[in-house]
């Protein structure tokens, strides 16, 4: 049984936003981004509540701003979703899930060294350029069932 349901749309959704995010730093962080969209996704807590779908994630505003830079200013995002990427949208929905980014509900590029902790939430681990960030312990529990 897949981790959240989805639709071949989202598969492709999913893969574009994997590739804008990621696509430097090959296929495994590419699946790391992957897992914090699907982690959003089963959330519901914190900043993330009734999120029912990839497209809700994907497209989710917070402060003004899209919580994926991507979706504003990276044209990658906007380019269609090649077949290595879909595959992976597709492992991290069935079943794919991994440190750091395993309960990660955040990520980003610091151009330096990873802050122990994001919007007072700790640190869970570093690939290449991406810090990744989970729940504090008792904060979001959906995230570390689903």
């Amino acid at each position: 049984m897949a981790r959240v349901a989805y639709r071949d749309a989202d598969v492709a959704l999913m893969a574009r936003m994997m590739r804008a995010e990621a696509e430097g730093e090959g296929q495994q962080g590419m699946l790391y981004v992957g897992n914090v969209i699907v982690n959003r996704r089963i959330a519901n807590c914190l900043d993330f509540r009734n999120l029912r779908t990839i497209n809700q994630v994907i497209f989710q505003v917070q402060g003004g701003n899209f919580s994926f830079e991507a979706v504003q200013k990276g044209n990658v995002f906007y380019q269609r979703a090649r077949n290595v990427e879909k595959r992976l949208a597709r492992k991290n929905l069935e079943f794919w899930r991994q440190h750091p980014a395993k309960f990660a509900l955040w990520y980003f590029n610091p151009g330096g060294q990873c802050p122990p902790t994001w919007y007072g939430q700790p640190f869970s681990g570093q690939f290449k350029n991406h810090c990744y960030y989970e729940p504090r312990p008792g904060t979001c529990e959906p995230v570390y069932g689903g």
